[in-house]
């Protein structure tokens, strides 16, 4: 069987008296399509939090690629690879999706303050951002201040950033969290869409998201891992109707 390129062993997370994540495990295989589910207060912001090295477990281990980086920075484990999508707010308001994504390759291609530079002298960059806004449905906003971008717009931007910095493991943080309905299936389709050889751990509580694209769920409540399962297992699983779904809402055909 092949090796994940995520694994989550044992994690624990103690706010004092308070156990936010209680022995959870989690593996993603490589071109994975795995979601992260529960109600509110499950443990799945914490739980990527500390995946992504926000905050250290108080105990378990975590392995990127075979390598052990339980307690790496999360600049580290994003130059190893594992990149997690940012709010709205880490976006750069006064600049374009353009100017954006040339300046993120740039740093990831080691080229940091010289992005202005490569943008008009630096083919591989000036390519490799025409390729992202194209991708990611923005080249025709592609000289729009990142302020005046329809809010689909901004949510594209941000995984297209993202996906600049060449992740192996992507966690995808809510993606259509306050989307207006008119611009959601562009978001939808776009995320149906991302490269097959990118590993992608989706947190989402849009449930009809969750079940067309992944192909493994985790399903959390209370900070432990109540099932994990195929999206027809979880979506028949008594024991996630009762405390998460009910009432009917896993039936997704």
């Amino acid at each position: 069987m092949t090796s994940p390129v995520l694994c989550a062993t044992g994690l624990v997370m103690r706010f004092g008296g308070i156990v936010a994540t209680n022995n959870v495990s989690l593996q993603l295989r490589p071109g994975a399509r795995h979601a992260l589910i529960g109600p509110n207060g499950a443990g799945k912001t914490t739980l990527i939090n500390l995946l992504t090295g926000v905050l250290a477990p108080t105990g378990g281990r975590i392995e990127l690629l075979g390598e052990d980086i339980t307690r790496l920075a999360p600049h580290q484990r994003v130059a190893r690879g594992m990149v997690r999508t940012f709010q709205i707010n880490q976006l750069f308001d006064s600049m374009t999706p353009l100017e954006t994504l040339a300046l993120v390759i740039s740093q990831h291609q080691g080229l940091g303050r010289q992005w202005w530079k490569p943008l008009g002298a630096s083919k591989a960059v000036a390519e490799r951002a025409a390729q992202l806004l194209e991708q990611f449905r923005l080249s025709d906003v592609a000289q729009v201040q990142t302020k005046h971008l329809a809010y689909g717009k901004r949510r594209l931007l941000e995984i297209a950033i993202a996906l600049a910095c060449e992740p192996r493991v992507l966690l995808l943080d809510e993606p259509v969290a306050g989307v207006p309905a008119g611009e959601r299936e562009e978001l939808l389709q776009t995320v149906a869409a991302l490269p097959a050889d990118v590993s992608v751990l989706l947190i989402e509580h849009d449930m009809d998201l969750v079940f067309s694209f992944a192909d493994r769920m985790t399903v959390l409540v209370n900070g432990t891992l109540l099932t994990e399962g195929d999206p027809d297992t979880i979506a028949n699983d008594p024991k996630v109707k009762e405390v998460y779904l009910g009432h009917g809402e896993v039936a997704h055909g």
